[in-house]
């Protein structure tokens, strides 16, 4: 289960915390999209969880050193993400709290999207969002990301836009001679997505799956991709989140319960913000068909592929907007996508 060597460090983190070093149970547990592994360990009376980097190196190592500065320092800031309490520099093991077994998706399909008490879990999230991308970027330093200390343009051509087109369009559907004009679309997305505001923490995979309820209090994790962005993105990434399809009178009512909750920690042009939220929007949607596509197909997680489809439609109605019309090519190959899909998922 464990090598010596994280053997050697997990005994010396529970030696420094005054924990009891008889592990009652170590019990592997499933990861989503991520290759890191996940143990719950069960010490005395307490829960821990252990979280071990990827296969890949040095990325896995780069990845573990984010989650644990990044993790530290929202903590102190009283972000609503799990206590780290120690991490093994020498082979990247992370010891922290347990925050047990619920996610807000798993509230979601027992209760039904409608429940009281499931729209009292998405305006808890969307407050400590809010808190999150304004609070911990005091002190927040760009060279603990190991991706990239920012989201820019260059991110968003390459790692999202380009994702939908290399990971889902031509790898995923096989569709060739996609209008000449698509470049140039995405280019002028990337490009008015960068007028907004980018000063602020990016969780950039703020969705149901990554936010645990716990003790009746949602939870952030799977933060390890922080970066300095603009806000909108991670709304747009629990609203328009495939895994639970909120209708668009929803996402709209909760987007007004974001911005409440925004407008107390920083001053708020709304209608501003709203502008820009359409092209964030546009943007994460990109990106969730591509890594639904690529995680499907190349990685044989076939979980995703079922939400590829719901994905696709979000993008199709999100084109129909007034905004739609700057994106004729996209749109063009939206269409031609959903039909493949109906014969492929």
């Amino acid at each position: 289960m464990f090598t010596d060597q994280q053997r050697q460090a997990l005994d010396r983190l529970l030696a420094e915390q005054g924990f009891s070093p008889d592990i009652q149970v170590a019990e592997k547990m499933a990861g989503d999209g991520s290759d890191r592994q996940f143990y719950r360990l069960v010490v005395g009376d307490l829960s821990l969880l252990v979280v071990l980097p990827g296969v890949s190196q040095p990325q896995g190592m780069a990845e573990a050193r984010a989650a644990h500065a990044i993790g530290q320092h929202f903590y102190r800031h009283g972000a609503a993400v799990p206590k780290i309490y120690g991490f093994a520099e020498d082979c990247g093991l992370i010891l922290c709290e347990d925050l047990g077994d619920t996610k807000l998706h798993d509230l979601v399909l027992q209760h039904g999207v409608q429940a009281p008490e499931v729209e009292a879990y998405y305006r808890q999230a969307l407050a400590a969002l809010a808190h999150l991308q304004t609070e911990t970027r005091h002190g927040f330093q760009p060279d603990w990301c190991w991706d990239t200390p920012r989201y820019d343009r260059e991110l968003m051509l390459a790692r999202e836009s380009g994702y939908f087109q290399k990971a889902l369009c031509e790898d995923f559907l096989g569709m060739s001679g996609l209008p000449q004009g698509l470049g140039q679309e995405f280019v002028f997305l990337a490009d008015r997505a960068m007028q907004e505001p980018a000063d602020f923490i990016l969780h950039r995979d703020f969705q149901s799956r990554n936010l645990m309820v716990c003790d009746g209090k949602i939870r952030i994790i799977d933060f390890q991709g922080a970066r300095l962005g603009p806000l909108g993105y991670d709304p747009a990434s629990l609203l328009i989140d495939p895994y639970v399809g909120l209708s668009l009178n929803r996402q709209q009512a909760l987007l007004g319960c974001y911005l409440d909750a925004l407008a107390s920690h920083i001053p708020l042009d709304r209608e501003r913000f709203i502008e820009g939220y359409y092209y964030m929007a546009l943007q994460r949607n990109l990106q969730i068909l591509g890594a639904f596509a690529f995680l499907s197909k190349n990685r044989g997680k076939q979980f995703f592929r079922q939400f590829i489809t719901p994905a696709a439609s979000t993008l199709h109605e999100h084109l129909a907007a007034p905004q739609g019309r700057d994106f004729p090519c996209l749109h063009a190959v939206v269409e031609q996508a959903r039909n493949l899909l109906d014969a492929v998922v």
